[in-house]
Protein backbone atom coordinates (compact mmCIF):
# COMPACT_ATOMS: atom_id res chain seq x y z
CA UNK A 1 0.00 0.00 0.00
CA UNK A 2 1.53 3.40 -0.95
CA UNK A 3 0.83 5.99 1.70
CA UNK A 4 1.44 9.78 1.67
CA UNK A 5 4.35 11.25 2.70
CA UNK A 6 4.73 13.59 5.56
CA UNK A 7 2.24 13.08 7.45
CA UNK A 8 1.35 11.20 10.81
CA UNK A 9 0.75 7.14 9.43
CA UNK A 10 -2.32 5.20 10.93
CA UNK A 11 -2.74 7.79 14.32
CA UNK A 12 -5.52 9.39 15.63
CA UNK A 13 -4.82 12.67 18.02
CA UNK A 14 -5.85 12.49 22.02
CA UNK A 15 -4.49 14.99 24.26
CA UNK A 16 -1.41 15.61 22.14
CA UNK A 17 -0.71 12.35 20.93
CA UNK A 18 -0.75 10.72 18.09
CA UNK A 19 -2.67 6.85 18.93
CA UNK A 20 -3.91 3.97 17.24
CA UNK A 21 -6.92 2.78 17.87
CA UNK A 22 -7.59 0.35 20.85
CA UNK A 23 -8.80 -2.44 18.94
CA UNK A 24 -5.96 -1.33 16.85
CA UNK A 25 -8.03 -1.81 13.99
CA UNK A 26 -7.69 0.75 10.60
CA UNK A 27 -10.06 1.26 7.45
CA UNK A 28 -8.69 2.35 4.26
CA UNK A 29 -8.58 5.93 2.11
CA UNK A 30 -9.68 5.13 -1.01
CA UNK A 31 -8.31 7.73 -4.11
CA UNK A 32 -12.14 8.23 -6.12
CA UNK A 33 -10.33 8.89 -9.20
CA UNK A 34 -8.24 5.69 -9.46
CA UNK A 35 -10.02 3.39 -6.65
CA UNK A 36 -6.76 2.74 -5.46
CA UNK A 37 -5.89 2.61 -1.49
CA UNK A 38 -3.78 5.60 -0.60
CA UNK A 39 -3.27 5.24 2.98
CA UNK A 40 -5.24 3.28 6.61
CA UNK A 41 -6.39 5.08 9.80
CA UNK A 42 -7.83 4.03 13.04
CA UNK A 43 -10.82 2.74 13.41
CA UNK A 44 -12.07 4.54 16.39
CA UNK A 45 -15.46 4.02 18.27
CA UNK A 46 -16.90 4.67 21.39
CA UNK A 47 -13.81 4.51 23.52
CA UNK A 48 -11.69 6.78 21.53
CA UNK A 49 -14.76 9.29 21.65
CA UNK A 50 -14.82 9.05 25.33
CA UNK A 51 -10.79 9.61 25.96
CA UNK A 52 -11.13 12.40 23.32
CA UNK A 53 -13.43 14.55 25.16
CA UNK A 54 -11.82 13.82 28.57
CA UNK A 55 -8.85 15.76 27.24
CA UNK A 56 -11.03 18.49 25.97
CA UNK A 57 -13.03 18.58 29.31
CA UNK A 58 -9.42 18.68 31.30
CA UNK A 59 -8.39 21.20 28.77
CA UNK A 60 -10.99 23.59 28.94
CA UNK A 61 -10.30 25.85 31.78
CA UNK A 62 -6.81 25.99 30.98
CA UNK A 63 -7.50 27.32 27.54
CA UNK A 64 -10.33 29.63 27.96
CA UNK A 65 -8.56 31.54 30.78
CA UNK A 66 -5.71 31.95 28.01
CA UNK A 67 -6.28 35.88 26.94
CA UNK A 68 -7.63 36.38 23.58
CA UNK A 69 -4.03 37.95 22.58
CA UNK A 70 -2.74 34.43 23.19
CA UNK A 71 -5.19 32.53 21.85
CA UNK A 72 -4.79 34.87 18.51
CA UNK A 73 -0.88 34.56 18.65
CA UNK A 74 -1.44 30.80 18.47
CA UNK A 75 -4.23 30.55 15.47
CA UNK A 76 -1.54 33.13 13.85
CA UNK A 77 0.82 30.72 14.03
CA UNK A 78 -1.34 27.56 12.66
CA UNK A 79 -2.43 29.81 9.30
CA UNK A 80 1.26 30.33 9.12
CA UNK A 81 1.99 26.92 8.79
CA UNK A 82 -0.95 26.13 6.94
CA UNK A 83 0.29 28.65 4.34
CA UNK A 84 4.13 27.58 4.56
CA UNK A 85 2.60 23.69 4.02
CA UNK A 86 -0.11 24.64 1.34
CA UNK A 87 1.80 22.45 -1.43
CA UNK A 88 1.48 19.04 1.13
CA UNK A 89 -2.01 20.06 2.30
CA UNK A 90 -3.57 20.27 -1.28
CA UNK A 91 -1.31 16.91 -2.43
CA UNK A 92 -3.32 15.10 0.55
CA UNK A 93 -6.65 16.82 -0.47
CA UNK A 94 -6.83 16.08 -4.11
CA UNK A 95 -5.23 12.26 -3.55
CA UNK A 96 -8.23 11.36 -0.84
CA UNK A 97 -11.19 13.81 -1.92
CA UNK A 98 -10.44 13.80 -6.08
CA UNK A 99 -10.44 17.74 -6.65
CA UNK A 100 -8.22 19.50 -9.01
CA UNK A 101 -5.24 20.24 -7.87
CA UNK A 102 -5.84 24.02 -8.63
CA UNK A 103 -9.19 23.58 -6.91
CA UNK A 104 -6.95 21.72 -3.44
CA UNK A 105 -4.91 24.47 -3.31
CA UNK A 106 -7.96 27.56 -4.07
CA UNK A 107 -9.54 25.12 -0.47
CA UNK A 108 -6.21 25.45 1.68
CA UNK A 109 -5.99 28.94 1.06
CA UNK A 110 -9.87 29.01 1.86
CA UNK A 111 -9.12 26.88 4.90
CA UNK A 112 -6.47 29.29 6.10
CA UNK A 113 -8.48 32.04 5.58
CA UNK A 114 -11.05 31.16 8.63
CA UNK A 115 -7.73 30.93 10.86
CA UNK A 116 -6.87 34.04 10.39
CA UNK A 117 -10.46 35.48 10.58
CA UNK A 118 -10.97 33.91 13.76
CA UNK A 119 -7.66 34.85 15.24
CA UNK A 120 -8.70 38.24 15.29
CA UNK A 121 -12.50 37.41 16.10
CA UNK A 122 -10.63 36.19 19.02
CA UNK A 123 -10.12 40.32 20.21
CA UNK A 124 -13.64 41.11 19.57
CA UNK A 125 -15.71 39.39 21.63
CA UNK A 126 -16.95 42.08 23.66
CA UNK A 127 -19.70 42.27 26.24
CA UNK A 128 -22.06 44.88 26.95
CA UNK A 129 -23.24 47.10 29.96
CA UNK A 130 -27.09 47.85 30.01
CA UNK A 131 -29.38 50.83 32.56
CA UNK A 132 -30.34 49.44 35.21
CA UNK A 133 -33.87 50.17 36.59
CA UNK A 134 -32.39 51.03 40.55
CA UNK A 135 -29.82 53.91 40.98
CA UNK A 136 -28.21 51.43 43.29
CA UNK A 137 -27.82 48.59 40.67
CA UNK A 138 -25.31 48.02 37.34
CA UNK A 139 -26.12 45.21 34.83
CA UNK A 140 -23.30 43.77 32.82
CA UNK A 141 -23.00 41.27 30.22
CA UNK A 142 -20.46 38.94 29.58
CA UNK A 143 -19.70 36.85 27.14
CA UNK A 144 -17.77 33.23 28.22
CA UNK A 145 -16.86 30.13 26.08
CA UNK A 146 -19.58 27.30 25.75
CA UNK A 147 -16.94 24.91 27.11
CA UNK A 148 -16.28 21.23 24.88
CA UNK A 149 -17.48 21.18 21.19
CA UNK A 150 -17.88 18.37 19.30
CA UNK A 151 -17.36 18.64 15.31
CA UNK A 152 -18.52 16.53 12.67
CA UNK A 153 -17.02 17.45 9.30
CA UNK A 154 -18.22 16.42 5.48
CA UNK A 155 -15.46 14.88 2.67
CA UNK A 156 -16.23 17.41 0.11
CA UNK A 157 -14.27 20.84 1.78
CA UNK A 158 -12.20 18.41 4.00
CA UNK A 159 -9.97 21.46 5.06
CA UNK A 160 -12.17 24.59 5.19
CA UNK A 161 -15.16 22.69 6.65
CA UNK A 162 -12.11 21.82 9.87
CA UNK A 163 -10.92 25.25 10.15
CA UNK A 164 -14.22 27.23 10.03
CA UNK A 165 -15.25 25.05 12.83
CA UNK A 166 -12.17 24.49 14.91
CA UNK A 167 -10.90 27.58 14.48
CA UNK A 168 -13.95 29.73 15.22
CA UNK A 169 -13.97 27.44 18.68
CA UNK A 170 -10.58 27.84 19.53
CA UNK A 171 -10.85 31.45 18.72
CA UNK A 172 -13.76 31.78 21.56
CA UNK A 173 -12.10 29.76 24.27
CA UNK A 174 -13.55 26.74 23.91
CA UNK A 175 -11.77 23.06 23.13
CA UNK A 176 -12.96 20.81 20.56
CA UNK A 177 -13.22 16.87 19.78
CA UNK A 178 -13.64 16.24 15.65
CA UNK A 179 -14.76 13.48 13.57
CA UNK A 180 -13.30 14.08 9.96
CA UNK A 181 -15.50 12.53 7.15
CA UNK A 182 -14.25 8.52 6.74
CA UNK A 183 -13.55 9.42 2.93
CA UNK A 184 -11.23 12.23 3.93
CA UNK A 185 -9.59 11.72 7.06
CA UNK A 186 -6.04 12.47 5.98
CA UNK A 187 -6.39 16.36 5.60
CA UNK A 188 -7.88 16.56 8.84
CA UNK A 189 -4.75 14.87 10.21
CA UNK A 190 -2.83 17.26 8.60
CA UNK A 191 -3.87 19.91 9.60
CA UNK A 192 -4.26 18.85 13.01
CA UNK A 193 -0.45 18.15 12.83
CA UNK A 194 0.26 21.78 11.95
CA UNK A 195 -2.18 23.41 14.85
CA UNK A 196 0.41 20.99 17.54
CA UNK A 197 3.35 22.13 15.45
CA UNK A 198 1.82 25.54 15.92
CA UNK A 199 1.58 25.39 19.98
CA UNK A 200 -2.09 24.80 20.96
CA UNK A 201 -1.79 22.86 24.08
CA UNK A 202 -2.55 19.42 24.39
CA UNK A 203 -6.34 18.60 25.07
CA UNK A 204 -7.67 21.31 23.35
CA UNK A 205 -7.75 20.06 19.64
CA UNK A 206 -8.49 15.95 20.07
CA UNK A 207 -9.32 14.10 16.24
CA UNK A 208 -10.96 10.76 16.23
CA UNK A 209 -11.17 8.90 13.25
CA UNK A 210 -14.04 5.43 12.81
CA UNK A 211 -17.63 5.14 12.82
CA UNK A 212 -19.72 7.56 12.97
CA UNK A 213 -22.46 5.80 14.71
CA UNK A 214 -20.25 4.94 17.84
CA UNK A 215 -18.60 8.19 17.80
CA UNK A 216 -21.55 10.61 17.00
CA UNK A 217 -23.59 8.71 20.02
CA UNK A 218 -21.08 9.18 22.76
CA UNK A 219 -20.93 12.76 22.29
CA UNK A 220 -23.97 13.00 22.36
CA UNK A 221 -24.93 11.06 25.38
CA UNK A 222 -21.57 12.91 27.11
CA UNK A 223 -22.98 15.62 29.66
CA UNK A 224 -19.73 17.30 29.17
CA UNK A 225 -20.14 17.73 25.18
CA UNK A 226 -22.28 21.58 25.13
CA UNK A 227 -22.42 22.20 21.49
CA UNK A 228 -22.20 19.89 18.20
CA UNK A 229 -21.49 21.47 15.44
CA UNK A 230 -22.41 19.46 12.20
CA UNK A 231 -21.71 20.07 8.17
CA UNK A 232 -23.37 17.46 6.37
CA UNK A 233 -26.84 15.91 5.14
CA UNK A 234 -30.08 17.00 6.10
CA UNK A 235 -31.32 13.33 7.35
CA UNK A 236 -28.37 13.00 9.75
CA UNK A 237 -28.54 17.30 11.17
CA UNK A 238 -32.12 15.96 11.88
CA UNK A 239 -30.63 12.82 13.54
CA UNK A 240 -28.09 14.75 15.51
CA UNK A 241 -30.85 18.06 16.77
CA UNK A 242 -33.51 15.46 18.17
CA UNK A 243 -30.14 13.08 20.35
CA UNK A 244 -29.04 16.39 21.27
CA UNK A 245 -32.09 17.28 23.00
CA UNK A 246 -31.48 14.75 25.57
CA UNK A 247 -28.66 17.37 27.42
CA UNK A 248 -29.75 20.56 25.55
CA UNK A 249 -26.88 20.91 23.24
CA UNK A 250 -26.70 23.61 21.37
CA UNK A 251 -26.59 23.15 18.04
CA UNK A 252 -25.47 24.54 14.67
CA UNK A 253 -26.13 22.42 11.53
CA UNK A 254 -25.19 23.33 8.19
CA UNK A 255 -27.10 21.09 6.02
CA UNK A 256 -28.25 20.07 2.54
CA UNK A 257 -29.20 22.72 0.18
CA UNK A 258 -30.94 22.56 -3.39
CA UNK A 259 -30.32 26.27 -4.55
CA UNK A 260 -31.51 28.12 -7.61
CA UNK A 261 -30.55 30.61 -10.18
CA UNK A 262 -32.65 33.00 -11.63
CA UNK A 263 -31.39 34.60 -15.24
CA UNK A 264 -33.33 37.63 -15.86
CA UNK A 265 -33.49 38.28 -19.57
CA UNK A 266 -32.06 41.65 -18.91
CA UNK A 267 -29.15 39.92 -17.45
CA UNK A 268 -25.47 39.62 -18.72
CA UNK A 269 -25.27 36.25 -20.10
CA UNK A 270 -22.05 36.17 -20.59
CA UNK A 271 -21.35 36.59 -16.58
CA UNK A 272 -24.49 34.75 -15.80
CA UNK A 273 -22.84 31.32 -17.83
CA UNK A 274 -19.89 31.70 -15.88
CA UNK A 275 -21.15 32.18 -12.78
CA UNK A 276 -23.13 28.92 -13.56
CA UNK A 277 -20.13 27.54 -14.48
CA UNK A 278 -18.58 28.74 -11.50
CA UNK A 279 -21.75 27.08 -8.68
CA UNK A 280 -22.51 24.26 -10.50
CA UNK A 281 -19.32 22.48 -11.60
CA UNK A 282 -17.29 23.04 -9.00
CA UNK A 283 -15.62 20.49 -7.21
CA UNK A 284 -17.85 18.37 -9.49
CA UNK A 285 -20.85 19.36 -8.71
CA UNK A 286 -20.26 18.16 -4.75
CA UNK A 287 -21.01 21.38 -3.03
CA UNK A 288 -23.84 22.66 -0.80
CA UNK A 289 -24.42 25.88 -2.19
CA UNK A 290 -23.77 24.97 -5.92
CA UNK A 291 -26.55 25.71 -8.89
CA UNK A 292 -28.80 22.84 -8.66
CA UNK A 293 -32.18 24.68 -10.89
CA UNK A 294 -31.42 27.19 -12.96
CA UNK A 295 -34.34 29.43 -14.11
CA UNK A 296 -34.22 30.95 -17.24
CA UNK A 297 -36.27 33.86 -18.38
CA UNK A 298 -37.88 32.40 -21.94
CA UNK A 299 -36.38 35.10 -24.31
CA UNK A 300 -33.06 34.65 -23.75
CA UNK A 301 -33.26 30.90 -22.71
CA UNK A 302 -31.84 29.90 -26.36
CA UNK A 303 -29.04 32.10 -26.65
CA UNK A 304 -28.41 31.03 -23.03
CA UNK A 305 -28.70 27.42 -23.32
CA UNK A 306 -25.95 27.38 -26.58
CA UNK A 307 -23.68 29.58 -24.46
CA UNK A 308 -23.70 27.56 -21.42
CA UNK A 309 -22.97 24.51 -24.28
CA UNK A 310 -20.06 25.93 -25.45
CA UNK A 311 -18.59 26.83 -22.58
CA UNK A 312 -19.67 23.41 -20.63
CA UNK A 313 -17.73 21.35 -23.41
CA UNK A 314 -14.44 23.35 -22.57
CA UNK A 315 -14.48 21.73 -19.30
CA UNK A 316 -11.42 19.28 -18.57
CA UNK A 317 -12.61 15.95 -16.45
CA UNK A 318 -9.76 13.87 -15.66
CA UNK A 319 -7.46 13.23 -12.25
CA UNK A 320 -6.81 15.94 -10.11
CA UNK A 321 -3.45 15.62 -9.81
CA UNK A 322 -2.92 16.75 -13.86
CA UNK A 323 -2.61 20.56 -13.60
CA UNK A 324 -4.94 21.00 -16.80
CA UNK A 325 -8.00 19.37 -15.44
CA UNK A 326 -10.39 21.17 -14.09
CA UNK A 327 -12.73 19.22 -12.21
CA UNK A 328 -12.57 15.22 -11.07
CA UNK A 329 -14.48 12.61 -10.18
CA UNK A 330 -17.36 11.60 -7.62
CA UNK A 331 -16.79 10.49 -4.15
CA UNK A 332 -17.91 6.97 -4.41
CA UNK A 333 -20.08 4.83 -5.99
CA UNK A 334 -23.01 5.67 -4.12
CA UNK A 335 -22.91 9.20 -5.69
CA UNK A 336 -22.41 8.32 -9.20
CA UNK A 337 -25.64 6.01 -8.82
CA UNK A 338 -27.24 9.05 -7.08
CA UNK A 339 -25.92 11.32 -10.31
CA UNK A 340 -27.01 8.27 -12.67
CA UNK A 341 -30.73 8.25 -11.09
CA UNK A 342 -31.50 11.66 -11.28
CA UNK A 343 -30.53 11.81 -15.21
CA UNK A 344 -32.29 8.96 -15.59
CA UNK A 345 -35.49 10.35 -14.10
CA UNK A 346 -34.99 13.15 -15.53
CA UNK A 347 -34.88 11.84 -19.42
CA UNK A 348 -37.66 9.33 -18.74
CA UNK A 349 -39.80 12.49 -17.33
CA UNK A 350 -39.51 14.31 -21.00
CA UNK A 351 -36.18 16.09 -20.37
CA UNK A 352 -33.50 16.57 -23.03
CA UNK A 353 -29.63 15.56 -22.76
CA UNK A 354 -27.68 18.71 -24.34
CA UNK A 355 -24.70 17.66 -23.35
CA UNK A 356 -23.13 14.45 -21.56
CA UNK A 357 -25.36 12.31 -19.10
CA UNK A 358 -23.29 9.18 -19.14
CA UNK A 359 -20.35 8.17 -16.89
CA UNK A 360 -17.02 8.62 -18.04
CA UNK A 361 -16.03 4.79 -18.88
CA UNK A 362 -12.08 5.45 -20.24
CA UNK A 363 -11.25 6.30 -16.28
CA UNK A 364 -10.69 2.50 -15.10
CA UNK A 365 -11.60 2.36 -11.30
CA UNK A 366 -12.75 6.14 -11.00
CA UNK A 367 -16.33 7.52 -10.60
CA UNK A 368 -16.13 10.17 -12.93
CA UNK A 369 -19.13 11.33 -14.38
CA UNK A 370 -19.80 14.22 -17.69
CA UNK A 371 -20.54 17.67 -17.05
CA UNK A 372 -24.14 17.54 -17.90
CA UNK A 373 -26.79 20.19 -19.11
CA UNK A 374 -30.83 18.94 -18.97
CA UNK A 375 -33.60 20.66 -21.01
CA UNK A 376 -37.16 20.00 -20.48
CA UNK A 377 -36.83 20.32 -17.40
CA UNK A 378 -40.08 20.65 -14.21
CA UNK A 379 -40.82 20.45 -11.27
CA UNK A 380 -41.59 16.15 -11.33
CA UNK A 381 -38.69 15.27 -11.56
CA UNK A 382 -35.90 13.91 -8.92
CA UNK A 383 -33.42 16.37 -10.12
CA UNK A 384 -35.49 19.12 -9.22
CA UNK A 385 -36.29 18.48 -5.40
CA UNK A 386 -33.24 16.04 -4.27
CA UNK A 387 -29.98 17.06 -4.09
CA UNK A 388 -27.67 16.42 -6.47
CA UNK A 389 -24.46 16.37 -5.79
CA UNK A 390 -22.86 16.28 -9.27
CA UNK A 391 -22.36 17.46 -12.62
CA UNK A 392 -25.73 18.17 -13.57
CA UNK A 393 -27.28 21.26 -14.67
CA UNK A 394 -31.17 21.42 -15.30
CA UNK A 395 -32.64 24.30 -16.87
CA UNK A 396 -36.16 25.47 -16.62
CA UNK A 397 -37.75 28.87 -18.23
CA UNK A 398 -39.71 31.02 -16.64
CA UNK A 399 -42.04 33.98 -17.83
CA UNK A 400 -42.19 36.83 -15.00
CA UNK A 401 -40.76 37.82 -11.56
CA UNK A 402 -43.27 36.41 -9.55
CA UNK A 403 -43.41 32.44 -11.05
CA UNK A 404 -39.73 33.11 -10.57
CA UNK A 405 -39.77 33.54 -7.01
CA UNK A 406 -42.51 31.09 -6.62
CA UNK A 407 -40.30 27.96 -8.13
CA UNK A 408 -37.18 29.28 -6.21
CA UNK A 409 -39.02 29.23 -2.90
CA UNK A 410 -40.93 26.04 -3.87
CA UNK A 411 -38.10 24.10 -1.70
CA UNK A 412 -37.75 22.52 1.61
CA UNK A 413 -34.18 23.60 1.15
CA UNK A 414 -32.92 27.36 2.04
CA UNK A 415 -29.25 27.66 1.68
CA UNK A 416 -27.80 29.39 -1.61
CA UNK A 417 -29.41 30.79 -4.35
CA UNK A 418 -28.14 33.46 -6.78
CA UNK A 419 -30.29 36.03 -9.04
CA UNK A 420 -28.45 37.08 -12.75
CA UNK A 421 -30.08 40.82 -13.43
CA UNK A 422 -28.43 44.37 -14.35
CA UNK A 423 -31.30 45.97 -12.40
CA UNK A 424 -30.25 47.16 -9.27
CA UNK A 425 -33.81 47.12 -8.89
CA UNK A 426 -34.53 43.92 -9.31
CA UNK A 427 -32.07 42.14 -7.67
CA UNK A 428 -32.56 43.75 -4.28
CA UNK A 429 -36.26 43.11 -4.57
CA UNK A 430 -35.55 39.41 -5.71
CA UNK A 431 -33.16 38.87 -3.02
CA UNK A 432 -35.53 39.96 -0.46
CA UNK A 433 -38.61 37.70 -0.95
CA UNK A 434 -36.22 34.73 -2.05
CA UNK A 435 -36.21 32.28 1.20
CA UNK A 436 -32.40 31.50 1.38
CA UNK A 437 -29.63 32.41 4.04
CA UNK A 438 -27.41 33.26 1.17
CA UNK A 439 -28.61 35.35 -2.27
CA UNK A 440 -25.16 35.71 -4.58
CA UNK A 441 -26.07 38.83 -6.81
CA UNK A 442 -24.23 38.05 -10.09
CA UNK A 443 -21.86 36.18 -8.38
CA UNK A 444 -21.56 32.43 -8.51
CA UNK A 445 -18.86 32.05 -5.93
CA UNK A 446 -20.02 34.10 -2.88
CA UNK A 447 -18.61 32.43 0.16
CA UNK A 448 -15.80 34.32 2.37
CA UNK A 449 -14.29 33.95 5.72
CA UNK A 450 -15.97 37.30 7.01
CA UNK A 451 -19.54 36.80 5.87
CA UNK A 452 -21.74 34.36 7.83
CA UNK A 453 -22.64 31.88 6.06
CA UNK A 454 -25.61 29.62 6.72
CA UNK A 455 -29.38 28.88 6.01
CA UNK A 456 -32.76 28.22 6.69
CA UNK A 457 -35.78 25.72 6.35
CA UNK A 458 -34.28 22.25 6.09
CA UNK A 459 -31.03 23.78 5.39
CA UNK A 460 -29.66 24.42 9.05
CA UNK A 461 -29.58 26.76 11.97
CA UNK A 462 -27.17 28.38 12.85
CA UNK A 463 -24.60 30.94 11.02
CA UNK A 464 -20.60 29.95 10.06
CA UNK A 465 -17.73 33.00 9.44
CA UNK A 466 -18.32 36.48 9.85
CA UNK A 467 -18.33 38.32 13.21
CA UNK A 468 -22.14 36.10 13.76
CA UNK A 469 -19.90 32.59 13.70
CA UNK A 470 -17.96 33.10 16.71
CA UNK A 471 -21.12 33.77 18.50
CA UNK A 472 -22.62 30.23 18.04
CA UNK A 473 -19.87 29.76 20.60
CA UNK A 474 -20.39 31.59 23.16
CA UNK A 475 -23.25 32.41 26.01
CA UNK A 476 -24.49 35.36 27.39
CA UNK A 477 -23.96 35.90 31.06
CA UNK A 478 -25.81 38.69 32.52
CA UNK A 479 -24.10 40.01 36.23
CA UNK A 480 -26.83 42.09 38.01
CA UNK A 481 -24.49 44.27 40.37
CA UNK A 482 -26.20 46.22 43.53
CA UNK A 483 -23.89 49.00 44.75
Amino acid sequence: METLKGIQQNKMFINGKWVSALSNETFDVINPGTGEIIDSVPLGREGEAILAVDAADQAFQCWSEKTANERSSLLMNWFHLVLDHKEEIASILTAEQGKSITEARGEVDYAASFISWNAEEAKRIYGETIPASAQNKRIVVIKQPIGVVAAITPWNFPAAMFTRKIATALAAGCTAVIKPAESTPLTAIKLTELAHEAGIPAGVLNVVTGDPKTIGKAWLDDKRVKKITFTGSTPVGKYLMREAADSIKKVSLELGGHAPVIVFDDADIEKAVEGVISSKFRNSGQTCVCANRIYVQRGILPEFTEKLKNEVKKIKVGIGTDLDVNIGPLINEAGYLKVQRHVDDAVKKGAKIELGGKRMEQFQGGYFFEPTILSGVHEQMDIMNEETFGPVAPIIPFEDRNEAISQANNSDYGLAAYVYTESLSTAIKIAEKLEFGIVGINDGLPSTAQAPFGGVKQSGIGREGGRQGIEEFLENKYLSIRI
